[in-house]
């Protein structure tokens, strides 16, 4: 076999990048993430945690 007919695919854990963005992990108080879920349980349809703490960031930028 040469080189070029030799494929090795090493398979990762968890989801794939995307490339785009730096990931930020927080870590949230009971109380905050409490109103953080019934805040977002408001809407329809509710969107993710990830996707509701962007959206707040994205009104409080203006």
């Amino acid at each position: 076999m040469t080189e070029q007919e030799k494929t090795i695919t090493e398979k990762r854990r968890g989801r794939p990048a995307t490339g785009l963005g730096t990931l930020i992990g927080v870590r949230l108080q009971p109380d905050l993430l409490a109103w953080v879920d019934a805040e977002r349980a408001k809407l329809d349809p509710a969107p993710s945690r990830p996707e509701f703490i962007r959206q707040l960031i994205e009104a409080a930028k203006g």
